[in-house]
């Protein structure tokens, strides 16, 4: 840990010289506050500061309430408070009316550069996270029980003004019997199946036998009938449940995630490609939602830190609200879509310490019709909030003055502000939780979709994703550090990256190259090495490492195998040769030494 306060240290010194402020007391500060509290003060504590300025930032003051556990000079809290007072009047706490760009970066870097680690949370806060699932559970049923008639109807109604005509093909696609193109995915199943292993299911519901036979999707044609005799055909209440686990998100709180059965990501994995394909086609819906590109939604943040127009939410535990019947209202006037979505949805959970229970929620994070599901449902409380504020029924014709103003990418919202009180409302009338602490609409301050912005400026920070490494061995520690050394070079923190420099290559060799370069190496803007001239290519070449993956030997053969090429998509072949004999998810990764060329 002691590299970590190493790297901080750097950083605070540097961004002290950008702004011309001491920042010995604040090293005294950070140095006792790691002393007592240990790493859980970088990746918790400082965040927690970090999201107090943010809110200074919106509300265009520092409150009393804010910054709680630090001392202050006049307004301000002393910690950071050369760089405060950049920002805000030393008096008032009011901000000021140049604040300095610089400053406001510099506090969110300071404060925010440790909150992401991945690293393990403590089995207390892994509890409590299970514990939290099953209570946000119960909060799914009881706002279910407060819907009225009136406003199921209007949510019904809204949604075939936006999505009529986006996910009509499909139901009727569906109603016709036209094949669904399924796929496996990438991750674990609930039933433990891992790559090539998914093409032997031997799985299936009789609810997703009603919509998709078997027969149709785990066999390259009857001729293999055989092949899937053994295949087990599951009632109801037999059904496999989701497993739900965690993973590394912070030292805060992990983040939960589902791990369905192969059968139903499988087709789950199908609908979703028809969907997303359907709704980024559609002239209205692809206006609202975005699911492949973050972009539109960063360029709205941007607009809304400039001229104040757009305001932008973020939802707590956004997948984990989106009930099963917020998806049948949505899906209502889609009937042969809607036996198709909740044929493949999985109805009971088994979660750690709670056992198996049945689920009030349309799916968690790990089903593959999560995320399209919840950004339509999100889309059309949004225009129930504006209906409201309007007083009278949306028309088509409103709905289409609203492109360029309203998107959702995930629990990222875009707004009006003027509509935002009214937004809110419905969406927690509907059982959402908008998270203040990171929702922003008052002030000049906006962030979307990993992009934050100050009057117009980009002032997102760079983030340290892994603990530095300390030997060779550690190649994912390694490889985020160039990472981190990189992305701190194009913010122009140069000193603490001729720290890093030096830190690196005492590990591995760390040559300049281009960022088309497949060696692990420096990017900087006056180009890259020439160690020696390939003499076949006549290109550039250094000496350097580069990180490969080391893929699972898992066969496939039969008819199994040749389901996989019945399944790929595009007219290319496979990219690796060798995926009837090795696939799936790297279990490690390795760096091997050797010449490459360096752009």
């Amino acid at each position: 840990m002691k590299s970590h306060m190493l790297l901080m240290q750097k950083v605070l010194v540097e961004l002290g010289t950008w702004c011309c402020v001491c920042t010995d007391m604040d090293l005294k500060t950070i140095h006792a506050r790691f002393e007592h509290e240990g790493l859980s003060f970088l990746t918790i504590g400082l965040p927690a500061f970090a999201s107090d300025f943010q809110k200074s930032l919106d509300i265009g003051k520092v409150a009393r309430n804010l910054f709680m556990g630090y001392t202050r000079k006049g307004s301000l809290p002393r910690f950071l408070g050369g760089f405060f007072e950049l920002v805000f009047d030393r008096s008032s706490g009011e901000i000021l009316d140049s604040p300095s760009l610089d400053a406001i970066f510099s506090i969110r870097q300071i404060t925010m550069m440790f909150g992401k680690m991945a690293e393990m949370c403590s089995d207390e806060r892994i509890n409590a996270a299970m514990d939290g699932y099953i209570k946000t559970e119960q909060h799914v049923k009881e706002s279910d029980a407060r819907l009225t008639d009136a406003m199921r109807l209007e949510f019904e109604r809204l949604s075939r003004l936006l999505w009529w005509d986006a996910l009509y093909p499909i139901d009727k696609s569906i109603y016709e019997q036209d094949i669904i193109l399924p796929k496996h995915g990438p991750g674990s199943t609930a039933d433990r199946l891992v790559s090539n292993e998914k093409f032997y299911q031997s799985e299936w519901t009789e609810r997703l036998e009603k919509v998709f036979p078997h027969m149709d999707y785990l066999i390259p044609n009857w001729h293999f009938l055989d092949e899937i005799a053994h295949v087990n055909l599951l009632e109801p209440g037999a059904e496999r449940p989701v497993k739900v686990i965690t993973v590394p998100k912070t030292m805060k709180t992990p983040r939960i995630i589902a791990m369905e059965p192969t059968c139903m990501q499988y087709m789950q994995q199908g609908l979703l490609e028809r969907i997303v394909g359907r709704l980024e086609e559609d002239d209205i819906s692809k206006s609202f939602v975005g699911f492949t590109d973050q972009v539109p939604n960063q360029d709205l943040a941007l607009k809304g830190s400039l001229y104040g127009e757009l305001a932008t939410l973020d939802l707590s535990e956004a997948s984990d609200r989106v009930s099963n019947q917020h998806v049948r209202m949505l899906l209502a006037r889609l009937p042969n879509l809607a036996s198709a979505v909740d044929a493949c949805r999985s109805r009971k959970a088994d979660v750690k310490g709670h056992g198996v229970i049945r689920l009030a929620k349309f799916a968690s994070m790990g089903s593959a019709l999560c995320f399209p599901m919840e950004a339509m449902v999100f889309t059309t409380v949004i225009f129930l909030g504006i209906q409201n504020a309007l007083s009278r029924p949306l028309t088509p014709k409103d709905i289409k003055s609203f492109r360029g103003k309203v998107r959702v990418y995930g629990d990222d919202i875009i707004i009006p502000v003027e509509y935002t009180r009214h937004v809110v409302e419905y969406l927690e009338l509907f059982g959402f939780k908008v998270n203040s602490g990171k929702s922003f609409w008052t002030g000049r301050f906006r962030e979307s979709c990993g992009k934050d912005y100050f009057n117009g400026t980009d002032i997102t920070v760079v983030r340290v994703r892994r603990a530095l490494p300390t030997h060779r061995g550690q190649t994912e520690e390694i490889v985020s550090a160039v990472s981190l050394r990189n992305q701190l070079y194009k913010r122009g923190l140069w000193q603490t990256v001729k720290w890093l420099d030096d830190y690196i290559e005492r590990l591995i060799p760390f040559p300049a190259v281009a960022e088309t370069s497949p060696a692990l190496g420096k990017h900087n803007f006056t180009g890259y090495e020439t160690q020696k001239v390939s003499g076949r290519y006549q290109r550039a070449l250094v000496r350097a490492y580069k990180v490969s993956d080391v893929t699972p030997p898992n066969a496939l053969e039969g008819y199994a195998a040749l389901m996989k090429f019945f399944l790929k998509r595009g007219d290319m072949p496979f990219a690796d040769r060798n995926h009837l004999q090795f696939a799936g998810r790297a279990k490690s990764l390795n760096m091997k030494l050797g010449w490459y060329h360096s752009h």
